[in-house]
């Protein structure tokens, strides 16, 4: 996996409790359902991209390629976002993925 932005480790380093509590609820609320890892990674990488963050699209996309979404289940989530967001939207978001995905491939071989 990519190595965590500086500013977040900062943060961890930082409000360490506060984290903690922040980590739980994460997992309280990924637990709090019948989704599974893979769904909730997926649907989590379109909340990120529906909010247009950069950042979390990146992180989600690898979180889902952790789940076990196939690159080609990522990009359709995008794809997904073409009328909700708008083709310009989806198209950055979408560049954000293939980012990502062209990453995640190159640290594998």
């Amino acid at each position: 996996m990519s190595k965590l932005p500086s500013r977040f480790v900062k943060f961890q380093s930082t409000y360490p409790e506060f984290f903690a509590a922040y980590e739980e609820l994460g997992k309280q609320a990924s637990t709090a359902g019948p989704l599974d890892k893979k769904q909730t990674a997926l649907i989590k990488l379109g909340i990120a991209a529906g909010a247009r963050m950069e950042g979390a699209v990146h992180s989600h996309c690898r979180r889902a390629l952790e789940a076990g979404a196939s690159p080609a289940e990522i990009r359709h989530a995008m794809l997904l976002s073409v009328t909700t967001l708008g083709f310009p939207s989806m198209m950055a978001c979408l560049s954000w993925v293939d980012e990502t995905l062209d990453t995640a491939e190159k640290e594998k071989a």
